[in-house]
């Protein structure tokens, strides 16, 4: 079960809103979207506008969306969220290390048929550990510090009642109830 909400701030507070992430595919579209909520709830998109996603008792992941700057993206578990499709958006090449060129994804680059020359034939499944994920926390641990949760809290913060915490401590803990 999942749970995705947007809050954005404005001049009176902050304002919430559930959000469908169906025609979600990349982390551009989220940026987007949030964005679009800011323009809504404040008339300006350059407002500050967090995007909260859960997956029941498994993970949660913030992004931050501040005007035009590039999103900051928190996931208390990046090895749970590498196994839900909406925890493939946020985990970014960039967050993982990856170099989005490196030409892993050519068709030249495949083997059709499973093995090279020298190659041990095993059958070992294992991704290369360059392509692995890491179990825990992965991101901007500072991206919620100015807003009064430090990284330390963060940190602390487990699924199924972080989203709920954050919210308290921003003093928008009414509103995302309302759209829970």
């Amino acid at each position: 079960m999942y749970f995705a909400a947007l809050l954005a701030r404005t001049e009176d507070g902050w304002e919430a809103s559930d959000t469908e992430l169906d025609d979600v595919e990349t982390l551009s579209d989220l940026t987007d979207l949030a964005r679009e909520a800011a323009a809504e709830a404040s008339g300006s998109e350059d407002e500050t506008v967090l995007v909260f996603i859960e997956q029941e008792d498994a993970w949660f992941g913030v992004v931050r969306v501040d005007g035009e700057d590039d999103p900051r993206i928190y996931v208390s578990d990046a090895a749970a969220a590498a196994r839900s499709a909406y925890g493939e958006i946020l985990l970014t090449d960039e967050m993982l290390g990856r170099d989005p060129d490196d030409g892993a994804d050519d068709l030249d680059a495949l083997d059709l048929d499973g093995t090279e020359d020298g190659e041990d034939e095993s059958g070992d499944d294992e991704a290369d550990s360059g392509d692995a994920v890491p179990a825990g926390p992965l991101g901007d641990r500072q991206l919620l510090s100015d807003l009064g949760v430090s990284e330390k809290e963060l940190l602390a913060l487990e699924s199924g009642d972080a989203l709920n915490e954050i919210a308290d401590v921003l003093g928008a803990a009414e509103v995302l109830e309302a759209v829970r």
